[in-house]
């Protein structure tokens, strides 16, 4: 099967190289679209074959310098190529059904060489192969980031993205060569794993990796790239981005951390991810519920599934350094089952929302309402993406998040009372960074296909159709059978939690469609409750049907306003909630405090019926440290530069000679060491 991988990887830098000459037509764009999609195909399948047989590992014929690279395949790889083949179907079939239109993709050309670079990061056997494809993925992700440069607005989200691509790929570089410094056999993955660091080394390879990782998938402080980026990007780029990239990074943080650094790690090491994954949690729900564009809104969204996530991988490596084998899996499982659910409805989403923005031309919920009409496809399969975002039951969000929650219960075990209250403490925010993605969920789905047209273009907005339609329907029935199924997921993922936690650890507690967790009694059927909610609906719907005296016609409540006039038959937007009013309260409950939220009531004058106005906005406060003192820094480096210029030969020589002595200084001390 790896030898299939490899050959689909090539079929991806054929494309790559093709797509500039078969950009200049639409059909050209389809080959390279469907392309694309038919390697993901391959993908998704290399993914469960890898999950179900034996490891494999693979020498290609060219490499650095010192050696080879290597690709391998092994059932945590293989988890992770699983979620970007099903995501890399949905996304390049919707592209293929938008070949023309407002994201029409023609310049996209980068796209397969975005897939080529997630899938060899995943399939990569050593340090430099890994940090190859991260960096492959990085550069064409910002490419297509910055695709319309045209507008300012991207071109501030394209160099903050660049910034933080360029922060991360250095500190894997510095990473692996940390790893790489106890052994003198290269930076193969076997290698690594004989000689596991200790002491400093181990530390540092932490800061690293959580830098390098995490700085691509969105953890909290290095998220700040990611509500600007994403949007800026097309839908299906954006899908991929939130779907996939973001779990790709997380791969490397789970393959550095459980595997490559030792079998076992200190206690703290788990609890620093399990904050960072609650600060990241709350940080992105609540954003979610306070933005006032779809895109952004959902990017904010993939914060807070990355940090629950990460919260159930640093949960997973508590339990494994406390010797809690079973709960660990159980952590372990709820964080790789998240990130399966979590790319299914997440792509979903993203290129629901490119489906309206296509439509209705317009992200802002502000200029959109009434969608279910015009777009009954649509808003039905977002629905569901929706449902599943807010953790609503039987659905796969709520399978993943459940289990996580039963894992954060159990850890009063580990018998370190700072780490019990910590956890304890994560386990109400956690819930109510759930609370509050329910929230921003409902206010999405609400304001965008509920209640009437808010402007003329989204009354008269289109349903899609053909591919757009298919690329909906797939993710959308992967995420009601995920859902009702998990039981069977997690024993798929069983190899891969041996390798996190250890040979046969909790595989008792996982099995079948009922998932029982056998450390804490409890137990989920979804199976189940999918049968009661059915029976409960149908028994609502019966009896409202019997005892209505029939179907009533009359005017909607309009808050005692008069009826719209006649150059609005959409009606009166202003007689509904708006964006920035649904969230006026959790703006003033939480995002004066964690997000300096702002707002100001514009009061018309007496006797004047003219509506008032709310103004709203909040401003992240590491977007504003790193607007405003790095920039300064920035410019007075520049300033200290710029003197070199003016420096005598005899200065420059003198300068030259002070490099060169502090070089062969570092080189002495590192020969000692």
């Amino acid at each position: 099967m790896l030898i299939a991988l490899a050959l689909a990887l090539v079929v991806l830098a054929i494309l790559s190289l093709a797509a500039p000459l078969l950009a200049w037509a639409a059909l050209g764009v389809r080959v390279v679209y469907a392309g694309a999609a038919l390697v993901s195909l391959v993908f998704a399948a290399g993914g469960f074959v890898g999950l179900v047989s034996a490891p494999e590992a693979l020498a290609l014929p060219f490499g650095p310098p010192w050696g080879a690279m290597r690709l391998a395949l092994d059932p945590l790889s293989a988890w992770f190529l699983l979620i970007l083949g099903l995501c890399g179907v949905a996304a390049s079939a919707f592209a293929f059904g938008h070949v023309k239109g407002p994201e029409a993709p023609r310049r996209l050309v980068p796209y397969p060489l975005f897939l080529a670079g997630m899938a060899l990061t995943l399939l990569a056997a050593d340090g430099f192969t890994l940090v190859l494809g991260f960096e492959l993925m990085s550069f064409a992700s910002w490419v297509l980031v910055a695709h319309e440069h045209e507008q300012a607005e991207n071109r501030r989200a394209a160099r903050l993205y660049l910034g933080f691509a360029a922060l991360g790929g250095a500190a894997l570089i510095l990473c692996f060569g940390w790893l790489a410094a106890g052994t003198s056999a290269g930076a193969g993955f076997a290698a690594l794993r004989a000689a596991p660091p200790d002491g400093l080394r181990a530390l540092a390879i932490l800061l690293l990796v959580v830098i390098g990782a995490g700085s691509k998938a969105g953890l909290v402080p290095l998220h700040v790239w990611l509500p600007l980026a994403h949007p800026a990007a097309p839908s299906h780029v954006s899908a991929l981005m939130s779907a996939a990239m973001t779990k790709v990074a997380l791969y490397v943080l789970a393959r550095v951390v459980f595997d490559l650094a030792g079998p076992a790690q200190p206690l703290f090491w788990g609890a620093v991810l399990m904050a960072l994954g609650v600060a990241s949690a709350i940080m992105g729900a609540l954003r979610a519920a306070l933005e006032e564009d779809t895109k952004t809104l959902l990017a904010c969204s993939t914060i807070e599934n990355i940090g629950l996530i990460t919260l159930g991988l640093g949960l997973a490596l508590a339990f494994r350094a406390a010797d809690l084998g079973a709960l660990s899996a159980v952590a372990a499982g709820a964080a790789l089952l998240h990130a399966l659910n979590h790319a299914m409805f997440k792509t979903l989403l993203f290129l629901g929302a490119g489906e309206v923005l296509h439509g209705a031309a317009s992200r802002r919920m502000d200029r959109l309402g009434g969608l279910i009409h015009a777009m009954p496809w649509t808003a039905g399969l977002v629905l569901v993406g929706a449902a599943a975002a807010a953790a609503l039951p039987p659905l796969s969000g709520f399978a993943s998040e459940w289990l996580l929650l039963q894992a954060l219960i159990a850890a009063w075990r580990v018998g370190d009372l700072a780490f019990q209250i910590g956890a304890a403490a994560a386990t109400a925010l956690a819930a109510l960074a759930v609370a509050l993605a329910a929230a921003a969920m409902l206010r999405f789905y609400g304001l965008v296909f509920l209640g009437r047209p808010r402007s003329p273009r989204a009354a008269g907005a289109t349903e899609l159709s053909g591919a757009a339609r298919a690329a909906l329907i797939f993710p959308a029935t992967l995420t009601v059978i995920f859902g009702l199924t998990p039981g069977y997921l997690l024993e798929l993922a069983a190899p891969a939690l041996r390798l996190l936690t250890g040979a046969g650890a909790g595989l008792s507690a996982l099995g079948g469609v009922t998932v029982t967790v056998s450390e804490g009694g409890a137990g989920y059927a979804p199976m189940i409750i999918f049968a009661v909610l059915l029976l409960m609906g149908g028994a609502a719907v019966w009896f409202a049907r019997r005892q209505a005296p029939g179907i009533l016609h009359g005017p909607a409540w309009d808050c005692g306003f008069i009826a719209p006039p006649h150059h609005l038959p959409f009606g009166d937007p202003t007689t509904q909630v708006s964006a920035a009013g649904m969230a006026q309260p959790l703006r003033r409950m939480l995002g004066k405090t964690l997000l300096a939220a702002r707002e100001q009531v514009e009061m018309p004058p007496p006797g004047s019926i003219a509506p008032a106005h709310l103004q709203a906005g909040f401003h992240d406060p590491v977007l504003v440290l790193i607007a405003g003192p790095l920039p300064r820094a920035r410019d007075r480096l520049a300033a200290l530069a710029e003197r070199l210029r003016d420096f005598s030969l005899r200065q420059c020589l003198g300068l030259g000679f002070a490099v060169l002595l502090g070089l062969m200084a570092l080189l002495i001390w590192l020969e000692r060491r």
